[in-house]
């Protein structure tokens, strides 16, 4: 049985990675998190009974962590999902992202090369390292074009800032020291067990809720959607047949306004969720001021991973969404323990020591 380390497994991402791993293969999987407030175990809830799931509390800015856990389980391959992610919170505190982006990207890189320098030489060519990043990293679009694998970087914010900086660390050990690695750069993911800070579960808590739903500046800035499990299908086969030393852009072919994002969840509520007496959800929208350096547009060109991998979105942004709305309205119990914190109770009484 071969094992795969996944960082920041009990993620958005990594979690949906891991469930489906779990399901569609037979790798072992070595799930590493430091569970900051948006780590969630309870998105791992099948995973956990499986034997090949095994759980490590810890933070990949610990270097004498890493180096134990590399030995311990001998890894063949790592896929790197754990960063800070939120543009917001990245604005008002960048430092949490320039430490966990940066710097543990940095430490990882440096315990894999001391444990994958030290493998035989089969082991060393059949070694990957896949960093998942963001195509934040690309700056902003005008009204035309795409993001390729071709593309300039060009951050504008401490979060794409951050990635940046991780993306070309990986590269760079990739030609200095030879480490096989791999690198995917993905739009805007939507779907269950988001944490509810994001966009789309944001809105669906506060209309349900019937709470405000604020909309930045004038709500034109298009984002291209991806639905979470579509993006870890793409995972698994860049990691498994992906070229090392290559970049893959994934997209979902979905570009949206966040005006159009939340008119359609208004819709879908209005259906499943009616506010009743004649009320409308999109009457709860909210105008409020633009956040600083808000990017007009991204949009990926998902080509090279079709070409050479054969993949495509299985989801329509109209499939995808009614699917997260119908999930988010059936599991409101997931969704009040994250609201509330309960959620950390639980960790802290399971794994305070790992």
């Amino acid at each position: 049985m071969k094992t795969v380390f996944i960082t920041g497994g009990a993620g958005f991402i990594g979690s949906a990675l891991i469930r489906l791993l779990i399901a569609k293969s037979d790798w072992r999987i070595i799930n590493i998190d430091k569970l900051t407030y948006a780590g969630n175990l309870s998105s791992l809830a099948d995973a956990r009974r499986d034997p090949r799931h095994i759980f490590h509390h810890n933070d990949i800015c610990d270097r004498q962590a890493m180096d134990a856990l590399l030995t311990e389980y001998q890894p063949d391959g790592i896929i790197h999902l754990a960063a800070e992610s939120h543009v917001d919170r990245s604005i008002h505190g960048p430092g949490d992202f320039i430490q966990t982006n940066v710097v543990g990207t940095y430490t990882l890189l440096e315990a894999t090369r001391a444990y994958w320098s030290s493998l035989g030489e089969s082991a060393r060519s059949a070694f990957r390292f896949h960093h998942v990043s963001t195509d934040e990293v690309f700056g902003s679009l005008g009204p035309t074009g795409r993001f390729d694998e071709a593309s300039a970087y060009d951050p504008r914010s401490p979060y794409s800032a951050s990635k940046a900086a991780s993306d070309h660390l990986v590269r760079a050990w990739q030609h200095t020291y030879g480490l096989p690695t791999l690198i995917t750069n993905c739009s805007n993911n939507y779907g269950p067990y988001q944490f509810p800070e994001k966009l789309i579960p944001l809105m669906i808590g506060n209309a349900v809720a019937g709470k405000p739903l604020p909309i930045y500046g004038k709500g034109d800035n298009v984002r291209d959607w991806l639905y979470v499990d579509d993006h870890a299908r793409a995972l698994q086969l860049v990691f498994e047949q992906g070229r090392p030393g290559e970049t893959y852009c994934i997209g979902g072919r979905n570009e949206m306004t966040n005006l159009q994002v939340i008119d359609t969840l208004c819709d879908l509520l209005d259906q499943q969720q009616p506010r009743g007496a004649g009320r409308h959800h999109a009457e709860l929208k909210t105008y409020v001021a633009d956040r600083p350096g808000h990017d007009q547009r991204y949009a990926i060109d998902a080509g090279k991973i079709h070409r050479e991998l054969g993949w495509i979105p299985l989801e329509t942004f109209t499939s995808g969404i009614e699917k997260t709305v119908t999930w988010y309205l059936d599991n409101t119990e997931w969704t009040a323990q994250v609201q509330s914190g309960a959620y950390r109770q639980w960790i802290d009484q399971n794994y305070t020591q790992r």
